[in-house]
């Protein structure tokens, strides 16, 4: 995934692609000192980035991959896939920088075109037959990694994987990456209010499937 930095930098690399991105979100997240901040930062690279600056984009890359990556990884559930994933979308914002609101954080709006390209990504690749990797996402093990090696963590994966698709991302960048509501509404498109209803069904759904593990019978699970 190195080279994910430099792939868009190169004219013939740049393929067309397309791109479902709504650059207006229903709510407008607080504006924290943190999220000026970065919103100012993220508005001078992208001018820059505009003006014909690759090394501004780079910088842009550098900041948001990690997150990109690890989006992307719970969206299609292989290494590969979701550093190709990553790439794609970051062709994607280059070629659709233009679009960009100045004065919003890049990075909400880069996970939405990982977010849109990963779901196109899963339905192409709907019949493939590779079974997930269990490595983590990324060299230094993350909280879900070390759970993930325990037999808790297995059930808890079984469990997960009933809840749909979106109610998954949400309680995972709520519990895991420890994104507040309005965040997590950002980069999906929903209403702060909306993401705090899908978390509480998604755990009221996963009290109910963890019981039948753990002994509890009245959707609690036992400690």
């Amino acid at each position: 995934m190195g080279q994910a930095a430099r792939r868009w930098s190169k004219g013939a690399a740049r393929p067309t692609v397309s791109l479902s991105v709504s650059v207006n979100v229903p709510v407008e997240p607080a504006q924290t000192p943190e999220r000026v901040a970065a919103a100012e930062r993220d508005g001078a690279l992208v001018r820059r980035a505009r003006a014909g600056d690759q090394s501004a984009f780079d910088l842009l890359v550098r900041a948001y991959m990690e997150q990109a990556f690890r989006v992307a990884y719970r969206v299609v559930g292989h290494r590969e896939d979701a550093e190709d994933l990553v790439q794609e979308s970051f062709l994607a914002a280059y070629q659709y920088l233009d679009s960009f609101e100045i004065g919003r954080p890049f990075g909400p709006w880069l996970i939405r075109i990982v977010l849109n390209r990963g779901s196109n990504l899963r339905r192409s690749r709907a019949r493939r037959t590779m079974e997930p990797e269990t490595d983590g996402v990324s060299e230094a093990p993350s909280a879900l990694d070390e759970t993930e090696r325990s037999d808790t963590g297995k059930i808890l994966q079984q469990a997960l994987a009933t809840l749909s698709d979106r109610q998954r991302l949400i309680v995972t960048m709520f519990d895991v990456d420890g994104l507040t509501s309005s965040e997590i509404g950002e980069m999906l498109e929903l209403a702060p209010g909306t993401v705090r209803w899908h978390l509480h069904e998604a755990r009221r759904h996963l009290r109910g499937v963890l019981a039948h593990f753990f002994g509890g019978d009245d959707g609690r699970i036992e400690g």
